[in-house]
């Protein structure tokens, strides 16, 4: 029962905190500086539920993907280590990743009037580390409690990142940039031992 535990909470904090929509508090209020609120809760909600559905559809065709390429869960979970890992440093150092979106796509939102789908949606929550995890817990998921709790876990994470960036302002009224970044690298500190532990799985199930 307690292993079973352990096992939802690393599938639920893995998603979680690799989305962290946290990080994306302050590109979210510069590209929405001019909308009123109402507009704000639109963009983050589509953003969330471009998040979700993203995720989703990469959590169900993984293994489709693994099959048609050949590849192992043991090399997708080394792989996907390897980029929760570099998500994770920038993280502790309190630096939104470049793997999310570039300086070029965070200006082109800017001047976007809808920046809900691209690139709040993607590559801001839903970016290649959050898309390599769900991938990678979907297809090591052994029962059909941890495959739910996959789904379950990028349901729950689009719906918490939906409540943050709709309370975008005052998220950063109360926790300033100190307290975001301190809230940051706690999580990066987590996920960097995510990322290794998942390292560590995927070596020991290719049998090096």
């Amino acid at each position: 029962m307690l292993k079973t535990l352990q096992d939802l909470f690393l599938v639920f904090t893995s998603v979680l905190f690799i989305v962290d929509p946290l990080t994306a508090v302050p590109t979210f209020l510069a590209m929405t500086a001019r909308d009123p609120p109402e507009v704000r809760r639109l963009m983050a909600r589509r953003g969330a539920w471009t998040c979700a559905v993203t995720l989703t559809a990469f959590a169900l065709g993984g293994s489709l993907i693994f099959r048609l390429f050949g590849i192992t869960i043991a090399a997708f979970k080394i792989a996907g280590g390897v980029v929760i890992g570099l998500n994770a440093l920038d993280m502790v150092q309190a630096r939104r990743s470049q793997q999310r979106e570039t300086p070029v796509e965070k200006a082109e939102g800017i001047e976007k009037e809808d920046v809900g789908i691209m690139p709040l949606g993607i590559p801001m929550l839903a970016g290649p580390g959050a898309i390599s995890t769900v991938m990678v817990l979907s297809g090591a998921a052994k029962t059909p409690l941890t495959t739910v709790a996959v789904y379950a876990a990028i349901a729950l994470t689009a719906f918490l990142s939906y409540v943050t960036l709709a309370a975008a302002s005052g998220i950063e009224r109360r926790l300033a940039q100190t307290g975001m970044r301190i809230l940051t690298r706690l999580m990066g500190l987590v996920l960097c031992a995510i990322a290794v532990q998942f390292i560590i799985d995927g070596i020991r199930m290719a049998g090096l």
